[in-house]
């Protein structure tokens, strides 16, 4: 059976075993957006400088083969780009319009450039601009719904060119000409038949292949339709198709959903069913476990039927390590429409829940197999079935890569359905910490930041305040981490007005410690003191005598920034007292080096060397090698200036010898902080 490939719209690229994919027909039009990309422009014509970007606009109906003459375009015109090829899907195949923020985010990351987790559209935008600024680049931006995507993005670049497709016209963008698509001719649509059904069949009765193109209104998506019906019934003439088709010609609808529902009909009912309901994955993004858990059969059942369902023309296969596959953008509506009169509500719910429980779980295994060392993860493993495990934490993280749009779009699907927060609440939770384990809290923070709003959605819609508060403290590391702090102080006040409501001590103290925090970022250190103090009080209360400690010590330091030397000693020494009653010696180390400081800060350099010279032997007690450096190279400095070279000499060369010795560090992934990514409240399965 010959393979075909399809566009995500339907586009007209087939491939054969073989031979390579080929672009067929579509002469007019190239010529045309090829001659409009040396057109003088509207502000060239009134003699001034082009201020952003040329834009060429490919107009028309999904499954109109127009991102294949998108690429085609791109592919012939690259060379005249030398920095590179920018790409960006600006709607989901379901139609969502994918959000600015998200698709300058995806632009700035192709450029390997920064975009900080919660940064604003506007930002994000401002920032894809100036990056593209004095480059000679070329952005494909397919599937646009509308002009003020396309604007948020264009590049004040003149040196640039943006391809934009789009299902009509852009109005609001100046100088833009649309290049609207009709069907193929008629010698391009019957090479694409025969691409699929073989020469011999399109040779022996040219005019039915003639016939069934005019059926079909040279439409690409519905040719590559027809020739799937074709490849899949070798002994079937094309006679027999045009046959079938002239006979629905009176129906109503399209050609496209005339043969798509021809198609569908001939599936048998298993293969139809997984096809309708398709289109609930996510993204239009669907593996074996997605189509398995949708109509409740065997992985291996389903991926059967969805290498099938690519057979004839109803799938694309994604070019992935495992096996993905899209449903064309084209065919969503007409598999929704079906799934909807075909399957009762109570159904298609069932589902998605099964489809969500089906995430959840994958997710599980995904970060289980990262904790090999615990014995709750390994009984957690050796208790899924085995179509659910990883073999190895490489082969985990692969997937959690590969699957991430549908992840991320499952979670949002989850949250906007309403009815089924208890497992959108439980697939978050896995994903967040899928997330932290494999990729990290910093790499992953984006995607996080989306991750901690959902579930302050459903928290808010669902009045739930210690989820509220643990959402919000989350948000609010994350803007803190990014130097938006006065937002992050914003967070961190209603987090602690709901871990009051929630009557949650926990999330209290965490509240008042992040708001000190905040404002010591901020250079209000009395505040910071005063915030610090509360979140004490809250710990001693609870007998929580480690976390005292910590505190007293940021105490300490929000005291030596303002100056108030005695109160900043005061708070430190009784850290360092908290930290030998826990028996803590590398923060008791640390401690008494900021004890030290504080003393060198006061103008007590004979204290201070004293002071310093006990931390150097706690240092060396903790087996702290960088910190003990360190120490040496304050007592070196003290030394100076005391009037003693010869000994800080001695020191400085201690701490060198000291440092050559260290071994580098490994290169690991980021550490994360527990508290700042866990969901707390959430049901776990762990």
């Amino acid at each position: 059976m010959t393979d075909q490939a399809v566009d995500p719209d339907g586009a007209e690229r087939t491939a054969h075993p073989a031979r390579e994919d080929r672009f067929l027909g579509r002469a007019r039009e190239l010529k045309e957006l090829r001659a409009d990309i040396e057109r003088a422009g509207l502000d060239t014509l009134s003699g001034r400088k082009a201020p952003r970007a040329r834009v060429l606009l490919i107009a028309g109906r999904p499954g109109s083969g127009r991102t294949s003459l998108a690429e085609e375009l791109v592919r012939q015109v690259a060379g005249r780009y030398p920095d590179g090829v920018l790409r960006a899907r600006l709607s989901e195949p379901g139609g969502t319009p994918v959000p600015v923020e998200q698709a300058a985010r995806d632009l700035l990351g192709a450029l390997e450039l920064p975009a900080p987790a919660g940064a604003a559209e506007d930002d994000l935008a401002a920032a894809l601009r100036t990056a593209l600024a004095g480059r000679r680049m070329l952005l494909l931006l397919d599937d646009a719904a509308g002009a003020e995507q396309v604007d948020a993005l264009l590049p004040d670049a003149p040196d640039c060119l943006v391809v934009a497709v789009s299902g009509g016209p852009l109005t609001g963008i100046a100088d833009v000409r649309p290049c609207t698509l009709g069907g193929l001719d008629t010698k391009s649509a019957v090479e694409l038949l025969t691409g699929y059904a073989g020469s011999v069949r399109v040779t022996v009765d040219p005019r039915s292949a003639e016939s069934l193109v005019e059926a079909c209104q040279g439409h690409p998506a519905a040719l590559v339709l027809a020739g799937g019906w074709l490849a899949a019934r070798p002994q079937a003439a094309v006679s027999d198709l045009t046959k079938r088709l002239h006979t629905d010609a009176g129906a109503d609808g399209t050609p496209l959903s005339r043969v798509f529902r021809l198609v569908y009909d001939q599936l048998p009912g298993p293969a139809a069913r997984i096809l309708r309901l398709l289109c609930l994955a996510p993204a239009g993004l669907a593996d074996p476990h997605t189509a398995s858990a949708l109509a409740g059969c065997s992985v291996d059942a389903a991926r059967t039927t969805l290498d099938d369902l690519v057979a004839v023309g109803l799938l694309r296969a994604l070019h992935t390590p495992l096996p993905q596959y899209e449903v064309p953008g084209c065919l969503h509506p007409l598999l929704r429409a079906l799934a909807e009169t075909q399957e009762r509500p109570a159904e298609l719910q069932l589902a998605r829940a099964r489809m969500l429980e089906r995430t959840v779980r994958l997710l599980q295994s995904c970060r289980a197999i990262t904790e090999t060392d615990s014995p709750q993860a390994r009984e957690k493993l050796s208790g899924l079935p085995p179509a659910l495990r990883f073999p190895t934490p490489r082969a985990a993280a692969d997937w959690l890569r590969i699957r991430r749009p549908a992840l991320l779009a499952s979670a949002r699907l989850a949250v906007a359905d309403g009815e089924l927060d208890t497992l959108a609440r439980r697939l978050m939770s896995q994903l967040v910490r899928a997330l932290a384990a494999h990729v990290g809290t910093q790499a992953a923070a984006p995607d996080l930041y989306g991750l901690h709003g959902l579930v302050l959605d459903v928290a808010e819609r669902r009045g739930l305040p210690r989820e509220k508060a643990a959402a919000l403290l989350n948000l609010g590391d994350l803007d803190a981490q990014t130097g938006r702090t006065r937002e992050a102080l914003v967070r961190y006040r209603a987090a602690l007005d709901a871990g009051r409501e929630a009557n949650d001590p926990y999330a209290t103290g965490r509240a008042m410690e992040s708001v000190g925090g905040a404002y010591q970022e901020l250079g209000d250190h009395d505040r910071a003191a005063d915030w610090f103090g509360r979140a004490l009080a809250e710990r001693l209360a609870r007998g929580e005598h480690p976390e005292a400690a910590r505190l007293y010590g940021r105490i300490g330091t929000a005291h030596t920034y303002a100056g108030r030397y005695g109160e900043a000693l005061r708070n430190w020494r009784a850290a360092l007292a908290g930290y030998r009653r826990s028996g803590d010696v590398a923060a008791s180390a640390r401690a008494l080096s900021e004890i030290a400081r504080v003393q060198e800060y006061a103008g007590r350099p004979e204290e201070s060397l004293r002071t310093c010279q006990e931390a150097v032997e706690w240092a060396r007690r903790a087996e702290d090698a960088r910190l003990q450096a360190a120490l040496q190279l304050r007592l070196a400095d003290t030394l100076d200036r005391l009037g003693d070279p010869a000994s800080a000499r001695l020191h400085r060369a201690a701490a060198e010898r000291m440092l050559d010795e260290e071994p580098p560090e490994e290169d690991a992934r980021p550490e994360h902080d527990a508290n700042a990514c866990e969901i707390r409240s959430v049901p776990s399965e762990d």
